[in-house]
């Protein structure tokens, strides 16, 4: 039961290998192909010859022709789509960012095309393989298995017709971004949802404390296998490492209010995922951070589209306006509405530090984006927060971009302008 409950954890990296559904559709073409030679055992083409003979081949040679087609034609159809999603990939990654390739990848439209393409081939050949050679008296071809495989090509060749329309869209700058923002969006909210006001969580400075078995990056927690660790170990723990951070080995990793034993600290780490897929569906700071990358990379000069960077300028002060809904800290709850987990998150002082600090130092030239930078702010600063150290905090940022600007803007309307925008901020 706990090998099933941290499966479900950890879905997403599984899911988001681009050959996932491809193999599920490739399974899938097996049995099927196994299931449809049992059947044609009992005789089903004989029945559909009898009730629909126009839907039939009865020639062997004209069967062998058309399956031949099919496969050959399939593959042509496999090795282009695999093609044009490397060519996507390529692109994103030297356009945009090399962090936007799991989110592409993970693509379930793709995977499950490339899955159709690879089910029918595989279909096929199994059909092609059951057509016996002609002189038997008794031999019934395959007709219905045959049918089926035209079906699954007709099928195939729509889903390619699909797989071009959704790939000349997927590679657009403005999808990308949208997608990035609704995932970190959804994920977001889910946590402001789950959340509790009363976050309480006792002093952990007299606590065992654990270090890491190997190094790496955890880019997620099980917590329902966490929940039923501690309760059946009988304890409280607390996470001291970030989701989504490298964490070093022998490096300080959690802390237990009881001693626990070896077997049971190897059992506590298995509820930690390591892996370098950053994937936003599990954790939302990965959007900020993919969201804020394509925006400065579109400000450098080999590329100068000002146009992505406010876009992504926009769609982090959405974000942001949501994260400010959020309390710094998380604690999770057992069934007895105790808490007995203690989460680390990345600070709200962090998060937007991290973010404003890149476009300061290489958007603070370009006025379109300074002014937007002063808008965002400006808008964080009329929103609701958890926590009212929030508006200090963006504050700071605002006095940042105000020194950072008056030391490349010269002119006296631009300093004006800026200096304005500060004032708006500061009412």
């Amino acid at each position: 039961m706990i090998i099933l409950t941290r499966l479900r954890s950890f879905l997403n990296p599984i899911t988001s290998s681009i050959a996932f559904y491809p193999t599920l559709y490739a399974i899938t073409a097996v049995t099927l192909g196994l299931m449809m030679k049992f059947a044609e055992s009992k005789g089903i083409s004989t029945f559909l010859q009898k009730n629909a003979a126009t839907m039939v081949v009865n020639d062997v040679d004209t069967a062998r022709n058309i399956l031949t087609t099919l496969i050959a034609g399939g593959i042509s159809m496999l090795v282009f789509s695999f093609s044009m999603v490397m060519l996507l990939l390529s692109q994103a990654a030297s356009n945009y960012s090399p962090r936007v390739l799991p989110s592409l990848i993970s693509n379930r439209k793709h995977q499950t095309i490339l899955g159709i393409f690879l089910g029918s081939i595989l279909y096929n050949v199994f059909t092609i393989i059951g057509i016996d050679p002609t002189g038997k008296e008794a031999y019934q071809l395959p007709g219905f298995s045959l049918l089926l495989g035209i079906a699954s090509s007709i099928i195939a060749l729509a889903a390619f017709v699909y797989f071009i329309h959704s790939i000349s869209t997927s590679i657009q700058i403005n999808n990308i971004l949208r997608d990035i923002f609704n995932t970190s969006h959804d994920r977001l909210s889910h946590l402001i949802e789950n959340s509790d006001d009363n976050d309480d969580f006792p002093d952990t400075s007299e606590w065992y404390t654990y270090n890491t078995l190997k190094s790496g990056t955890i880019q997620n927690i099980s917590i329902s296998g966490l929940l039923q660790f501690v309760k059946d170990a009988d304890t409280r723990i607390d996470v001291l490492v970030i989701k989504g951070t490298y964490v070093y080995l022998n490096a300080p990793f959690v802390k237990s209010e009881k001693e626990l034993e070896e077997d049971q600290i190897k059992e506590l780490f298995k509820n930690f995922n390591y892996s370098e897929s950053e994937l936003v569906s599990d954790n939302y700071i990965l959007g900020f951070k993919q969201i804020a990358e394509i925006g400065i990379k579109a400000m450098s000069p080999g590329i100068n589209d000002p146009g992505t960077a406010l876009d992504a300028i926009n769609y982090i002060a959405e974000l942001l306006a949501l994260r400010m809904q959020k309390n710094d800290t998380h604690t999770v709850k057992n069934e007895e509405n105790q808490n007995v987990i203690n989460l680390k998150a990345t600070d709200f002082k962090v998060l937007i530090y991290n973010i404003m600090a890149p476009f300061r130092t290489y958007c603070k030239h370009d006025m379109t984006v300074t002014q937007q930078l002063f808008a965002m702010l400006i808008h964080l600063k009329q929103q609701k927060a958890k926590d009212p150290s929030y508006y200090e905090i963006i504050q700071r940022e605002a006095r940042l971009l105000l020194e950072d600007s008056k030391e490349v803007i010269t002119n006296q309307v631009d300093t004006q302008v800026v200096k304005n925008l500060y004032a708006r901020l500061s009412d």
